[in-house]
């Protein structure tokens, strides 16, 4: 690879293929795969992503809101993509651009019935979102005759599945909770068949389900930070790459005499001679505050470096002070080894927020 120049996100498509990969190997093979490209594809670049993934041959995309879809629709998508939070309002965008909802709740499943039909669609592919313990969107068990009452009599929509997710199962320690949630899934399923006479796809298991529930892979399979290259824990993440790289340069090399400091606030305070060097990358770009005085760290010529003082909005310094190094060189803040989980535990977080973060001021370079 070229050294870094400036700073740069790397997206490394071949990481992207291992991953699916791997995933793929968990499933039967008649189980579909949904890839979650929400959030510019977890902060890379969500429009090659998807089309790297259709290409592998990825059944279904999902994305938080109408104009993320949109924007895949744009690139060139033609997979079935579902909505997980559309907002009504967007709904005539979602349908100019076959973009399929999530339902969860009786005001969406009206609003939805309502603008469908006025559009004089029919069997419009709807997903039914169940809550079965994470209690953030969903209609529970007891809704089903309701949902029934509406959608029975409604041509302009036509329920493709029922789904359901997850809120633990990457934490062995809640292996109960998990199987009472795919319990209370595979009931509401059996419910709605009795119901409308046919059985729906159904899904439930993101990354972690995958991984620890084969038992729960039903119809389909979502998976979003596992494609990334992150599988939860510490074991998983082994067999997972990480497909983003950020690189960043020295821009300047200073020599700090003891007791001068660094940074606003004059947050470090040198008690020693020591090497900084100045990088251009902060917290306008997704590097975050909590991670300077010493928390994070970036690494320079194999060696880590220690953020010191507080992160700037366009800038971090680092102490150098042992390692050989100029003006021009490349840093990592985190790739392969350091690793976004590594990275993020510094300042007691967690991969997704990091990745997510990266400013969509950082230029993309896609490896193929």
């Amino acid at each position: 690879m070229p050294k870094a120049q400036q700073t740069v996100l790397e997206i490394d498509l071949n990481a992207l293929t291992h991953n699916h990969a791997y995933l793929k190997s968990k499933l039967k093979p008649q189980t579909k795969f949904l890839g979650v490209v929400k959030a510019f594809g977890y902060g890379s670049d969500s429009c090659e992503v998807a089309n790297h993934l259709q290409e592998l041959g990825v059944d279904y995309f999902a994305v938080a809101y109408i104009n993320e879809g949109v924007a895949l629709r744009g690139s060139g998508i033609t997979k079935p993509i579902l909505v997980l939070h559309p907002q009504p309002i967007n709904f005539k965008t979602l349908i100019d651009h076959c973009l399929e909802p999530s339902i969860y709740s009786p005001t969406v499943l009206e609003k939805f019935i309502t603008k469908t039909a006025q559009e004089g669609q029919t069997d419009y592919p709807i997903h039914i979102k169940f809550n079965t313990g994470l209690n953030r969107l969903g209609f529970s068990e007891n809704q089903l005759e309701y949902i029934h009452s509406k959608v029975i009599n409604a041509k302009s929509v036509k329920i493709k599945s029922i789904f359901s997710h997850m809120a633990a199962s990457e934490d062995l320690n809640e292996k109960e909770f998990t199987k009472a949630q795919i319990t209370s899934f595979e009931l509401i399923s059996k419910h709605f068949t009795i119901l409308f006479g046919y059985t729906p796809m159904l899904h439930m298991c993101n990354t972690s389900g995958i991984l620890n529930y084969p038992e729960a892979h039903f119809d389909m399979v979502r998976s979003g930070i596992g494609l990334y290259g992150f599988g939860n824990s510490e074991k998983e993440d082994n067999n997972f790459k990480p497909i983003a790289t950020l690189k960043s340069v020295i821009s300047q090399i200073h020599n700090i005499e003891k007791g001068e400091t660094v940074g606003y606030n004059r947050a470090y305070k040198s008690d020693e001679h020591l090497k900084t060097a100045t990088i251009p990358i902060g917290h306008a770009d997704g590097i975050g505050r909590q991670y300077g005085n010493g928390k994070g760290f970036v690494t320079v010529n194999g060696k880590q470096a220690p953020i010191i003082g507080n992160v700037c909005m366009d800038m971090i310094m680092v102490n150098v002070t042992d390692i050989d190094c100029d003006e021009g060189d490349e840093v990592v803040v985190f790739g392969t080894h350091p690793s976004a989980a590594e990275f993020a535990k510094t300042a007691n977080t967690i991969s997704y927020e990091i990745i997510t973060a990266i400013s969509q001021r950082i230029k993309r370079v896609i490896i193929k």
